[in-house]
Protein backbone atom coordinates (compact mmCIF):
# COMPACT_ATOMS: atom_id res chain seq x y z
CA UNK A 1 0.00 0.00 0.00
CA UNK A 2 1.56 3.13 -1.09
CA UNK A 3 2.05 5.62 1.84
CA UNK A 4 0.61 9.49 2.24
CA UNK A 5 3.86 11.30 2.51
CA UNK A 6 3.14 14.62 4.18
CA UNK A 7 4.56 15.71 0.56
CA UNK A 8 1.79 13.74 -0.76
CA UNK A 9 -0.80 14.77 1.97
CA UNK A 10 0.00 18.71 1.57
CA UNK A 11 -0.17 18.78 -2.42
CA UNK A 12 -3.90 16.99 -2.40
CA UNK A 13 -4.80 19.44 0.24
CA UNK A 14 -7.86 21.07 -0.50
CA UNK A 15 -9.66 22.73 2.37
CA UNK A 16 -11.17 25.90 3.22
CA UNK A 17 -9.12 28.31 3.61
CA UNK A 18 -7.46 27.77 0.14
CA UNK A 19 -10.59 28.68 -1.93
CA UNK A 20 -10.07 32.05 -1.67
CA UNK A 21 -6.32 31.69 -3.52
CA UNK A 22 -7.87 29.52 -6.30
CA UNK A 23 -10.76 31.42 -7.03
CA UNK A 24 -7.84 34.50 -7.32
CA UNK A 25 -5.87 32.62 -9.54
CA UNK A 26 -8.52 31.90 -11.46
CA UNK A 27 -10.50 35.31 -11.70
CA UNK A 28 -7.84 37.80 -10.12
CA UNK A 29 -9.82 40.29 -11.31
CA UNK A 30 -13.32 39.67 -10.75
CA UNK A 31 -15.26 41.86 -7.64
CA UNK A 32 -15.34 39.27 -5.03
CA UNK A 33 -17.17 41.14 -1.95
CA UNK A 34 -18.75 44.17 -2.06
CA UNK A 35 -20.11 45.98 0.97
CA UNK A 36 -21.17 49.46 1.01
CA UNK A 37 -17.91 51.77 -0.25
CA UNK A 38 -15.89 48.72 0.07
CA UNK A 39 -15.44 46.30 -2.60
CA UNK A 40 -12.34 43.39 -3.11
CA UNK A 41 -11.59 41.79 -6.23
CA UNK A 42 -11.09 38.05 -5.84
CA UNK A 43 -6.93 38.75 -6.12
CA UNK A 44 -7.26 41.40 -3.04
CA UNK A 45 -9.36 39.15 -0.98
CA UNK A 46 -6.86 36.57 -1.15
CA UNK A 47 -4.19 38.89 0.01
CA UNK A 48 -6.36 40.57 3.13
CA UNK A 49 -7.32 36.77 4.03
CA UNK A 50 -3.25 36.31 4.42
CA UNK A 51 -2.59 39.38 5.76
CA UNK A 52 -5.60 38.37 8.42
CA UNK A 53 -4.17 35.00 8.88
CA UNK A 54 -0.56 36.11 9.63
CA UNK A 55 -1.94 38.57 12.47
CA UNK A 56 -4.43 35.44 13.71
CA UNK A 57 -1.24 33.52 14.15
CA UNK A 58 1.27 36.61 15.21
CA UNK A 59 -1.37 37.16 18.11
CA UNK A 60 -0.58 33.13 19.46
CA UNK A 61 -3.13 31.28 17.96
CA UNK A 62 -2.48 28.01 16.79
CA UNK A 63 -4.16 25.36 14.82
CA UNK A 64 -7.25 23.75 16.67
CA UNK A 65 -7.65 27.24 19.21
CA UNK A 66 -11.12 29.04 18.96
CA UNK A 67 -11.75 32.58 17.83
CA UNK A 68 -15.53 33.91 18.52
CA UNK A 69 -16.66 36.53 16.44
CA UNK A 70 -19.31 38.63 17.28
CA UNK A 71 -20.49 41.02 14.67
CA UNK A 72 -23.03 42.04 11.94
CA UNK A 73 -22.94 41.05 8.42
CA UNK A 74 -19.82 42.64 7.03
CA UNK A 75 -16.74 42.45 4.79
CA UNK A 76 -14.70 41.98 7.53
CA UNK A 77 -17.08 38.68 8.53
CA UNK A 78 -15.93 37.46 5.24
CA UNK A 79 -12.04 37.65 5.43
CA UNK A 80 -11.81 35.87 9.23
CA UNK A 81 -14.39 33.05 7.98
CA UNK A 82 -11.12 32.15 5.76
CA UNK A 83 -8.60 33.55 7.39
CA UNK A 84 -9.20 31.57 10.39
CA UNK A 85 -9.65 28.54 8.31
CA UNK A 86 -6.16 29.01 6.56
CA UNK A 87 -4.16 28.66 9.95
CA UNK A 88 -6.63 25.78 10.96
CA UNK A 89 -8.06 27.84 14.20
CA UNK A 90 -11.81 27.40 14.56
CA UNK A 91 -14.26 30.12 13.74
CA UNK A 92 -17.01 30.51 16.29
CA UNK A 93 -19.57 32.80 14.80
CA UNK A 94 -21.91 33.76 17.58
CA UNK A 95 -25.57 35.26 17.37
CA UNK A 96 -25.43 39.18 17.70
CA UNK A 97 -29.09 38.96 19.18
CA UNK A 98 -27.89 37.09 22.48
CA UNK A 99 -27.65 38.56 25.68
CA UNK A 100 -24.17 38.92 27.84
CA UNK A 101 -24.89 35.46 29.15
CA UNK A 102 -25.47 33.69 26.42
CA UNK A 103 -22.74 34.91 24.81
CA UNK A 104 -19.89 34.27 28.09
CA UNK A 105 -21.65 30.60 28.19
CA UNK A 106 -20.36 29.94 24.26
CA UNK A 107 -17.21 31.70 25.06
CA UNK A 108 -16.28 29.56 27.87
CA UNK A 109 -17.79 26.47 26.68
CA UNK A 110 -16.32 26.97 23.08
CA UNK A 111 -12.56 27.33 25.59
CA UNK A 112 -12.19 30.60 23.04
CA UNK A 113 -8.68 31.99 22.87
CA UNK A 114 -9.69 34.67 21.00
CA UNK A 115 -12.73 37.28 20.77
CA UNK A 116 -13.20 39.52 17.78
CA UNK A 117 -15.86 42.52 18.46
CA UNK A 118 -17.77 45.26 16.74
CA UNK A 119 -17.97 48.10 18.40
CA UNK A 120 -21.32 48.71 18.32
CA UNK A 121 -21.94 44.73 20.10
CA UNK A 122 -18.79 45.95 22.66
CA UNK A 123 -20.93 46.40 25.50
CA UNK A 124 -22.17 43.28 25.55
CA UNK A 125 -19.37 41.37 24.87
CA UNK A 126 -17.51 43.20 27.95
CA UNK A 127 -19.97 41.82 30.38
CA UNK A 128 -19.94 38.52 29.12
CA UNK A 129 -15.93 38.33 29.36
CA UNK A 130 -16.90 39.36 33.29
CA UNK A 131 -14.71 36.22 34.69
CA UNK A 132 -13.55 34.58 31.72
CA UNK A 133 -10.05 34.79 30.80
CA UNK A 134 -9.89 35.59 26.92
CA UNK A 135 -6.47 36.73 25.60
CA UNK A 136 -6.77 38.06 22.62
CA UNK A 137 -9.34 40.65 22.03
CA UNK A 138 -10.10 43.50 19.32
CA UNK A 139 -12.84 45.41 17.60
CA UNK A 140 -14.12 45.03 14.24
CA UNK A 141 -15.17 48.31 12.56
CA UNK A 142 -14.03 50.67 15.12
CA UNK A 143 -16.14 54.02 14.30
CA UNK A 144 -14.41 56.55 16.39
CA UNK A 145 -12.32 57.68 19.33
CA UNK A 146 -9.97 55.51 21.22
CA UNK A 147 -9.49 51.79 21.55
CA UNK A 148 -10.83 50.81 24.94
CA UNK A 149 -8.08 49.75 27.25
CA UNK A 150 -7.40 45.67 27.01
CA UNK A 151 -8.78 45.90 23.51
CA UNK A 152 -6.93 46.14 19.92
CA UNK A 153 -8.46 47.61 16.58
CA UNK A 154 -9.10 44.55 14.36
CA UNK A 155 -8.13 47.03 11.32
CA UNK A 156 -4.75 45.80 12.29
CA UNK A 157 -5.61 41.96 11.65
CA UNK A 158 -6.38 43.70 8.23
CA UNK A 159 -3.51 45.59 7.65
CA UNK A 160 -0.68 43.47 8.92
CA UNK A 161 2.37 43.01 7.27
CA UNK A 162 3.07 39.09 7.79
CA UNK A 163 3.07 35.92 5.75
CA UNK A 164 0.68 33.09 7.48
CA UNK A 165 2.15 29.86 8.23
CA UNK A 166 2.14 26.90 6.73
CA UNK A 167 -0.72 25.01 8.09
CA UNK A 168 -1.56 21.14 7.01
CA UNK A 169 -5.41 21.58 7.44
CA UNK A 170 -7.15 17.49 7.04
CA UNK A 171 -10.20 16.88 5.58
CA UNK A 172 -11.51 15.64 8.69
CA UNK A 173 -9.88 18.62 11.00
CA UNK A 174 -12.74 21.01 12.65
CA UNK A 175 -12.51 24.67 10.92
CA UNK A 176 -15.94 26.05 12.30
CA UNK A 177 -18.37 25.74 15.90
CA UNK A 178 -21.56 26.42 15.18
CA UNK A 179 -23.57 27.05 18.43
CA UNK A 180 -27.39 25.46 18.09
CA UNK A 181 -30.25 27.25 19.06
CA UNK A 182 -31.31 26.19 22.52
CA UNK A 183 -34.56 25.18 23.69
CA UNK A 184 -34.99 23.41 26.93
CA UNK A 185 -31.31 23.96 27.49
CA UNK A 186 -28.04 25.17 26.39
CA UNK A 187 -27.31 25.49 23.03
CA UNK A 188 -24.74 22.37 21.59
CA UNK A 189 -21.51 23.41 19.47
CA UNK A 190 -21.63 20.99 15.94
CA UNK A 191 -18.01 20.73 15.10
CA UNK A 192 -17.49 21.19 11.06
CA UNK A 193 -14.60 20.30 9.05
CA UNK A 194 -13.70 21.26 6.02
CA UNK A 195 -14.65 17.89 4.32
CA UNK A 196 -18.05 18.36 5.21
CA UNK A 197 -18.60 22.08 4.07
CA UNK A 198 -16.58 21.64 0.73
CA UNK A 199 -18.88 18.37 0.42
CA UNK A 200 -22.35 20.29 0.93
CA UNK A 201 -20.80 22.99 -1.05
CA UNK A 202 -20.72 21.22 -4.10
CA UNK A 203 -23.85 19.67 -3.13
CA UNK A 204 -25.45 23.84 -3.17
CA UNK A 205 -23.53 24.30 -6.02
CA UNK A 206 -25.17 21.46 -8.12
CA UNK A 207 -28.63 21.18 -6.72
CA UNK A 208 -28.72 24.80 -6.55
CA UNK A 209 -27.42 25.64 -10.12
CA UNK A 210 -24.99 28.18 -8.69
CA UNK A 211 -22.42 29.64 -11.59
CA UNK A 212 -19.64 31.78 -11.55
CA UNK A 213 -21.20 34.64 -13.45
CA UNK A 214 -24.13 35.25 -10.63
CA UNK A 215 -24.25 38.24 -8.35
CA UNK A 216 -25.40 37.30 -4.72
CA UNK A 217 -26.99 39.44 -2.14
CA UNK A 218 -26.23 38.74 1.36
CA UNK A 219 -28.70 39.81 4.17
CA UNK A 220 -29.44 36.94 6.23
CA UNK A 221 -27.15 36.83 9.51
CA UNK A 222 -23.70 35.53 8.53
CA UNK A 223 -23.11 33.79 12.15
CA UNK A 224 -26.13 31.42 10.73
CA UNK A 225 -25.02 28.28 8.64
CA UNK A 226 -27.47 29.05 5.89
CA UNK A 227 -26.08 32.07 4.47
CA UNK A 228 -22.49 31.57 5.30
CA UNK A 229 -22.46 27.91 4.10
CA UNK A 230 -25.05 27.49 1.75
CA UNK A 231 -24.56 30.67 -0.22
CA UNK A 232 -21.22 33.07 0.74
CA UNK A 233 -19.42 29.73 1.07
CA UNK A 234 -20.23 28.56 -2.07
CA UNK A 235 -19.53 32.07 -4.03
CA UNK A 236 -16.56 32.26 -3.11
CA UNK A 237 -15.13 28.84 -4.22
CA UNK A 238 -16.97 29.39 -7.70
CA UNK A 239 -16.27 32.86 -8.44
CA UNK A 240 -19.37 34.58 -7.87
CA UNK A 241 -19.69 38.56 -6.78
CA UNK A 242 -21.09 38.58 -3.26
CA UNK A 243 -22.99 41.92 -2.28
CA UNK A 244 -23.03 42.12 1.72
CA UNK A 245 -26.04 43.75 3.59
CA UNK A 246 -26.40 44.45 7.05
CA UNK A 247 -29.96 42.46 7.35
CA UNK A 248 -33.04 42.35 4.96
CA UNK A 249 -34.41 45.52 5.41
CA UNK A 250 -36.95 44.86 2.28
CA UNK A 251 -36.38 48.26 1.04
CA UNK A 252 -32.63 48.28 1.14
CA UNK A 253 -32.94 44.97 -0.04
CA UNK A 254 -35.07 46.24 -3.27
CA UNK A 255 -32.56 48.74 -3.83
CA UNK A 256 -29.29 46.22 -3.69
CA UNK A 257 -31.05 44.18 -6.31
CA UNK A 258 -32.07 46.97 -8.53
CA UNK A 259 -28.03 48.91 -8.07
CA UNK A 260 -26.19 45.93 -7.76
CA UNK A 261 -28.12 44.03 -10.59
CA UNK A 262 -28.21 40.80 -8.35
CA UNK A 263 -29.26 37.80 -9.93
CA UNK A 264 -29.41 35.39 -6.78
CA UNK A 265 -31.36 36.02 -3.53
CA UNK A 266 -31.85 33.64 -0.42
CA UNK A 267 -34.61 34.42 2.32
CA UNK A 268 -36.68 32.87 4.71
CA UNK A 269 -39.91 32.82 3.94
CA UNK A 270 -40.62 35.53 6.34
CA UNK A 271 -38.24 37.99 4.43
CA UNK A 272 -40.12 37.11 1.06
CA UNK A 273 -43.64 37.75 2.87
CA UNK A 274 -41.98 41.34 3.63
CA UNK A 275 -40.56 41.97 0.22
CA UNK A 276 -44.31 41.03 -1.38
CA UNK A 277 -45.63 43.76 1.09
CA UNK A 278 -43.67 46.48 0.87
CA UNK A 279 -45.03 49.44 -0.94
CA UNK A 280 -41.89 49.79 -3.01
CA UNK A 281 -41.89 46.17 -4.30
CA UNK A 282 -43.62 46.84 -7.54
CA UNK A 283 -42.04 49.65 -8.14
CA UNK A 284 -38.71 48.12 -8.03
CA UNK A 285 -36.66 47.19 -10.81
CA UNK A 286 -35.91 43.65 -9.97
CA UNK A 287 -35.08 42.47 -14.07
CA UNK A 288 -32.24 40.61 -13.57
CA UNK A 289 -33.20 38.30 -10.29
CA UNK A 290 -33.09 34.89 -11.78
CA UNK A 291 -32.71 32.73 -8.78
CA UNK A 292 -34.40 32.69 -5.86
CA UNK A 293 -34.19 30.62 -2.71
CA UNK A 294 -35.90 29.71 0.58
CA UNK A 295 -35.46 27.68 3.75
CA UNK A 296 -34.86 27.72 7.29
CA UNK A 297 -39.25 27.29 7.51
CA UNK A 298 -41.43 25.44 4.97
CA UNK A 299 -42.74 28.40 2.41
CA UNK A 300 -46.88 28.92 2.70
CA UNK A 301 -48.38 27.79 -0.64
CA UNK A 302 -50.33 30.77 -0.97
CA UNK A 303 -46.91 32.83 -0.52
CA UNK A 304 -45.44 30.58 -3.60
CA UNK A 305 -47.63 31.14 -5.76
CA UNK A 306 -48.35 34.54 -5.34
CA UNK A 307 -43.97 34.90 -5.76
CA UNK A 308 -44.15 32.80 -8.99
CA UNK A 309 -47.39 35.34 -9.52
CA UNK A 310 -45.54 38.83 -9.70
CA UNK A 311 -41.82 37.61 -10.04
CA UNK A 312 -42.62 34.76 -13.20
CA UNK A 313 -39.36 35.13 -14.10
CA UNK A 314 -37.34 33.90 -10.74
CA UNK A 315 -37.27 30.14 -10.55
CA UNK A 316 -37.31 28.87 -7.11
CA UNK A 317 -35.75 26.65 -4.94
CA UNK A 318 -36.39 25.24 -0.95
CA UNK A 319 -33.32 24.26 0.48
CA UNK A 320 -33.68 22.22 4.03
CA UNK A 321 -31.44 21.33 6.14
CA UNK A 322 -29.50 21.39 9.90
CA UNK A 323 -26.50 22.96 11.19
CA UNK A 324 -25.22 19.78 11.90
CA UNK A 325 -25.62 19.00 7.89
CA UNK A 326 -23.35 21.88 7.21
CA UNK A 327 -26.37 22.44 6.14
CA UNK A 328 -28.00 21.41 2.96
CA UNK A 329 -29.79 17.38 3.18
CA UNK A 330 -32.57 18.16 0.76
CA UNK A 331 -33.39 20.46 -2.36
CA UNK A 332 -36.72 20.86 -4.53
CA UNK A 333 -35.76 22.50 -7.66
CA UNK A 334 -38.13 24.91 -9.79
CA UNK A 335 -39.49 22.35 -12.07
CA UNK A 336 -41.29 21.03 -9.09
CA UNK A 337 -42.16 24.05 -6.75
CA UNK A 338 -45.90 23.62 -7.79
CA UNK A 339 -46.72 20.78 -8.59
CA UNK A 340 -44.96 19.23 -4.87
CA UNK A 341 -45.68 22.87 -3.14
CA UNK A 342 -44.89 22.13 0.53
CA UNK A 343 -42.11 19.75 -0.17
CA UNK A 344 -38.72 19.73 0.90
CA UNK A 345 -37.57 18.11 -2.01
CA UNK A 346 -35.14 14.72 -2.38
CA UNK A 347 -31.73 14.36 -0.92
CA UNK A 348 -29.38 16.53 -2.20
CA UNK A 349 -26.12 15.05 -4.30
CA UNK A 350 -24.05 13.70 -1.34
CA UNK A 351 -26.78 13.14 0.96
CA UNK A 352 -28.73 9.69 1.90
CA UNK A 353 -31.85 10.72 3.53
CA UNK A 354 -34.54 8.19 4.44
CA UNK A 355 -37.70 8.25 7.17
CA UNK A 356 -37.38 5.87 10.29
CA UNK A 357 -39.29 4.99 13.86
CA UNK A 358 -39.32 8.13 15.74
CA UNK A 359 -39.06 6.43 19.00
CA UNK A 360 -35.11 5.25 17.45
CA UNK A 361 -35.43 1.44 18.06
CA UNK A 362 -33.85 1.21 14.72
CA UNK A 363 -32.69 2.92 11.34
CA UNK A 364 -35.02 0.86 9.09
CA UNK A 365 -37.00 2.56 6.08
CA UNK A 366 -40.35 3.31 6.81
CA UNK A 367 -42.75 2.78 3.57
CA UNK A 368 -43.98 6.00 1.83
CA UNK A 369 -46.60 8.46 3.41
CA UNK A 370 -45.57 6.89 6.72
CA UNK A 371 -44.49 9.83 9.24
CA UNK A 372 -41.18 9.03 11.31
CA UNK A 373 -37.83 10.86 12.16
CA UNK A 374 -36.06 11.90 9.66
CA UNK A 375 -32.34 10.76 9.40
CA UNK A 376 -29.28 11.61 7.01
CA UNK A 377 -25.91 10.04 5.85
CA UNK A 378 -23.60 12.39 4.44
CA UNK A 379 -19.95 13.75 4.18
CA UNK A 380 -22.26 16.89 5.22
CA UNK A 381 -22.53 15.96 8.52
CA UNK A 382 -21.25 17.46 11.63
CA UNK A 383 -17.87 16.11 13.46
CA UNK A 384 -20.19 15.70 16.46
CA UNK A 385 -21.07 18.33 19.37
CA UNK A 386 -18.28 19.82 21.39
CA UNK A 387 -17.42 18.30 24.56
CA UNK A 388 -20.53 16.58 24.83
CA UNK A 389 -20.27 12.65 24.01
CA UNK A 390 -24.05 11.78 25.58
CA UNK A 391 -25.54 14.02 22.72
CA UNK A 392 -23.22 13.16 19.84
CA UNK A 393 -23.85 9.45 20.54
CA UNK A 394 -27.52 10.26 20.78
CA UNK A 395 -27.48 11.69 17.56
CA UNK A 396 -25.50 10.04 15.52
CA UNK A 397 -27.15 6.15 17.30
CA UNK A 398 -27.53 3.21 14.43
CA UNK A 399 -24.71 5.30 12.20
CA UNK A 400 -27.13 7.99 11.05
CA UNK A 401 -27.50 11.54 11.94
CA UNK A 402 -30.96 11.62 13.48
CA UNK A 403 -32.02 15.74 12.63
CA UNK A 404 -34.60 15.65 15.19
CA UNK A 405 -37.81 16.46 12.36
CA UNK A 406 -40.65 14.24 11.80
CA UNK A 407 -41.66 14.04 7.85
CA UNK A 408 -42.61 11.86 5.35
CA UNK A 409 -41.54 10.58 2.00
CA UNK A 410 -44.08 10.44 -1.10
CA UNK A 411 -43.06 7.74 -3.85
CA UNK A 412 -41.00 9.74 -5.81
CA UNK A 413 -38.44 9.68 -2.71
CA UNK A 414 -39.62 13.28 -1.94
CA UNK A 415 -39.22 14.44 1.51
CA UNK A 416 -42.45 16.55 3.17
CA UNK A 417 -41.35 18.05 6.98
CA UNK A 418 -44.21 17.40 9.02
CA UNK A 419 -42.84 19.23 12.33
CA UNK A 420 -40.26 19.37 14.63
CA UNK A 421 -40.47 16.78 17.78
CA UNK A 422 -40.80 19.58 19.67
CA UNK A 423 -43.50 21.64 17.68
CA UNK A 424 -45.77 18.53 16.90
CA UNK A 425 -49.18 19.52 19.26
CA UNK A 426 -50.56 16.63 21.33
CA UNK A 427 -53.99 17.26 21.74
CA UNK A 428 -56.75 15.19 22.89
CA UNK A 429 -54.84 12.25 22.25
CA UNK A 430 -53.83 13.17 18.57
CA UNK A 431 -50.83 14.62 16.70
CA UNK A 432 -51.57 17.79 15.20
CA UNK A 433 -48.66 19.33 13.18
CA UNK A 434 -48.54 23.21 13.07
CA UNK A 435 -47.76 23.45 9.20
CA UNK A 436 -50.63 21.58 8.06
CA UNK A 437 -52.57 24.40 10.26
CA UNK A 438 -50.67 27.06 8.63
CA UNK A 439 -50.99 25.89 5.54
CA UNK A 440 -55.31 25.89 6.26
CA UNK A 441 -55.01 29.88 7.87
CA UNK A 442 -52.96 31.27 5.06
CA UNK A 443 -55.91 30.36 2.61
CA UNK A 444 -57.90 33.00 4.71
CA UNK A 445 -58.13 36.53 2.80
CA UNK A 446 -56.50 38.95 4.51
CA UNK A 447 -53.29 36.94 6.54
CA UNK A 448 -50.24 37.65 5.94
CA UNK A 449 -48.69 35.47 8.65
CA UNK A 450 -49.44 33.23 10.80
CA UNK A 451 -47.92 30.94 13.20
CA UNK A 452 -49.51 27.66 14.95
CA UNK A 453 -48.45 25.99 18.13
CA UNK A 454 -49.91 23.98 21.30
CA UNK A 455 -50.83 25.37 24.87
CA UNK A 456 -51.42 23.66 28.09
CA UNK A 457 -55.30 22.54 28.27
CA UNK A 458 -56.48 21.39 31.55
CA UNK A 459 -58.86 18.80 29.08
CA UNK A 460 -57.34 18.20 26.47
CA UNK A 461 -53.70 18.37 27.36
CA UNK A 462 -52.60 20.99 24.52
CA UNK A 463 -54.68 23.28 22.62
CA UNK A 464 -54.05 24.67 18.87
CA UNK A 465 -53.19 28.15 18.67
CA UNK A 466 -53.22 30.51 16.00
CA UNK A 467 -51.39 33.73 16.20
CA UNK A 468 -52.24 35.60 12.65
CA UNK A 469 -51.25 39.06 11.28
CA UNK A 470 -53.20 40.93 9.05
CA UNK A 471 -52.11 42.42 5.73
CA UNK A 472 -52.21 46.32 5.80
CA UNK A 473 -55.43 47.79 5.64
CA UNK A 474 -57.29 44.30 5.87
CA UNK A 475 -58.91 43.12 9.72
CA UNK A 476 -59.65 39.61 10.64
CA UNK A 477 -61.64 38.05 12.55
CA UNK A 478 -60.52 34.99 15.11
CA UNK A 479 -63.95 33.63 14.54
CA UNK A 480 -63.96 33.70 10.80
CA UNK A 481 -59.94 32.08 10.47
CA UNK A 482 -61.39 29.48 12.75
CA UNK A 483 -64.39 28.75 10.66
CA UNK A 484 -62.07 28.47 7.90
CA UNK A 485 -60.26 25.94 8.82
CA UNK A 486 -62.81 23.99 10.13
CA UNK A 487 -64.06 23.60 6.92
CA UNK A 488 -60.42 21.99 5.97
CA UNK A 489 -59.18 20.31 8.84
CA UNK A 490 -60.34 17.51 11.14
CA UNK A 491 -61.89 19.72 14.29
CA UNK A 492 -59.14 18.28 16.71
CA UNK A 493 -56.62 20.15 14.10
CA UNK A 494 -58.77 23.10 14.17
CA UNK A 495 -57.70 26.03 16.34
CA UNK A 496 -59.72 26.57 19.47
CA UNK A 497 -58.07 29.86 20.29
CA UNK A 498 -56.63 32.67 16.97
CA UNK A 499 -55.07 35.62 18.36
CA UNK A 500 -54.89 38.78 16.13
CA UNK A 501 -51.36 40.45 16.56
CA UNK A 502 -49.73 43.03 14.70
CA UNK A 503 -46.60 41.12 14.15
CA UNK A 504 -44.78 37.90 15.19
CA UNK A 505 -41.37 37.16 17.03
CA UNK A 506 -38.38 36.17 14.49
CA UNK A 507 -35.02 35.98 14.93
CA UNK A 508 -32.76 37.87 12.75
CA UNK A 509 -32.65 34.49 10.20
CA UNK A 510 -36.06 35.18 9.93
CA UNK A 511 -37.49 31.71 11.54
CA UNK A 512 -40.68 32.65 14.02
CA UNK A 513 -39.90 32.23 17.56
CA UNK A 514 -42.61 30.09 18.50
CA UNK A 515 -41.38 29.36 21.82
CA UNK A 516 -41.56 33.44 22.79
CA UNK A 517 -45.42 32.93 21.44
CA UNK A 518 -45.54 29.57 23.79
CA UNK A 519 -45.05 32.03 26.65
CA UNK A 520 -46.67 35.03 25.61
CA UNK A 521 -50.11 33.16 25.49
CA UNK A 522 -49.57 30.15 28.34
CA UNK A 523 -52.32 31.16 30.00
CA UNK A 524 -54.94 31.38 26.73
CA UNK A 525 -56.58 27.91 28.10
CA UNK A 526 -56.10 28.74 31.71
CA UNK A 527 -60.00 28.88 32.88
CA UNK A 528 -61.11 26.23 30.39
CA UNK A 529 -61.90 22.88 31.80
Amino acid sequence: MTQVTPEISHARQHALGDLPRRTAQRFPDKPAIVDGATSYTFAELDAVVDRAAAAITDAGLRQGDKLALLCHNSWQYAVLVFATARVGVVLVPVNFMLGADEVGYILDHSEARAFVVEDALLPVATKALDGLEVPVRAVVRLASGDVPEGWVDAQAFFDHDGTPPQVAVGDDDPVRLMYTSGTESRPKGALLSSRALMWQYASCALDGDYRPDDVELHTLPLYHCAQLDVFLGPDVWLGTTSVILPGPDPAAVLAAIEEHRVTKFFAPPTVWIGLLRHPGFDDADLSSLEKGYYGASPMPVEVLKEIQQRLPEVRLWNFYGQTEMSPLATALGPDEQLAYAGSAGRASLNVETRIVDPEGSSVDPLPPGEVGEIVHRSPHATLGYYKDEEKTAEAFRHGWFHSGDLGYLDDGGRLYVVDRKKDMIKTGGENVASREVEEAVYEVPGVAEVAVFGVSHPRWVEAVVAVVVPKDGETLAPDDVIVHTRGRLAGYKTPKYVVVADALPKNPSGKILKRQLRDEHADLARDDG
